[in-house]
């Protein structure tokens, strides 16, 4: 399948759109020589080890054979082009908000990419799991389709915001608690996550004083997510370090504004432990 055509905007916002979409961090092998997007990278979690995929254009390890719409259909509707459902790890349940031109141009893009042959590991999973067809109870309960839809009441920087933090940058499915079966607590969203990736603690970021970034003024906010300097001076390391390289460093100081006001206007809750 030949790549689409794409002028030089379009594929300057494709580019944008996965650099914010935080693609690079999940599917680039965790290794100084990993080439990007290339898949590999190891994603440890209670329900098993799972393996992000080569999403570079190469018709036997990659992507190479989709379409667009095969693209949108995985962020949009987390199923692969023979229909099958995706495991959560790929945070679809996320991407669903995806206005459909947004999810058009990350796939154009993507397709647009060098070629990398190299092939993904299995997913390392228990016996329960082995049927990807399982997923289709799992998303019955814990799975909402659907675009975002801007807050009227609100102002464009606020559902900028909103769009980024819950669907494109996909923030809560790292900073929010999960249920036994894996689904995320929306009853306590981004108040944190203690048993993140990596077996880390993932913090609280919802305006609370004493737990989460209550303290924080946006301006503190904006830089931490253009540098990862903490207000106290310190840096983010682990998991959220190739986040901020990878992601929020590559936003405009715009969308990274949008994202501090979307989040301090959330209510505070008090850190998950």
């Amino acid at each position: 399948t030949a790549a689409p055509a794409l002028d030089a905007a379009e594929l300057e916002r494709g580019a944008y759109l996965v650099a914010a979409g935080g693609c690079v961090s999940c599917h680039t092998a965790d290794r100084p020589d990993a080439p990007p997007l290339a898949g590999g990278r190891a994603l440890p979690t209670p329900f098993g080890t799972f393996y992000a995929p080569n999403i570079t254009p190469d018709r036997d390890t990659g992507i190479g054979g989709w379409s667009v719409d095969d693209v949108v259909r995985a962020l949009r509707e987390g199923r692969r082009p023979d229909g099958q459902p995706y495991f959560p790890a790929f945070p679809y349940t996320a991407y669903a908000g995806l206005a459909e031109d947004d999810a058009r141009a990350i796939g154009a893009w993507l397709l647009a990419q060098p070629a990398v042959r190299q092939a993904v590991p299995e997913h390392d999973l228990p016996w329960f799991l082995q049927s990807r067809w399982v997923m289709l109870a799992w998303n019955f309960l814990n799975f909402t389709p659907g675009a975002f839809s801007p807050d009227p009441a609100r102002d464009t920087a606020w559902n900028r915001g909103a769009y980024l933090v819950r669907h494109l940058g996909h923030c809560g499915e790292c900073h929010t608690p999960r249920n036994w079966l894996g689904g995320t607590d929306r009853s306590r969203e981004l108040a944190g996550n203690p048993a993140g990736p990596e077996d880390a603690v993932v913090p609280n970021i919802t305006p609370d004083t004493d737990t989460g970034i209550g303290a924080w003024s946006a301006d503190e906010l904006v830089m931490f997510l253009g540098m990862g300097m903490t207000p106290d001076g310190d840096f983010t390391g682990a998991s959220m370090g190739s986040v901020i390289t990878d992601n929020t460093s590559r936003l405009t100081d715009g969308d990274r504004t949008a994202i501090a006001t979307y989040l301090k206007s959330l209510p505070a809750l008090p850190a998950v432990r």
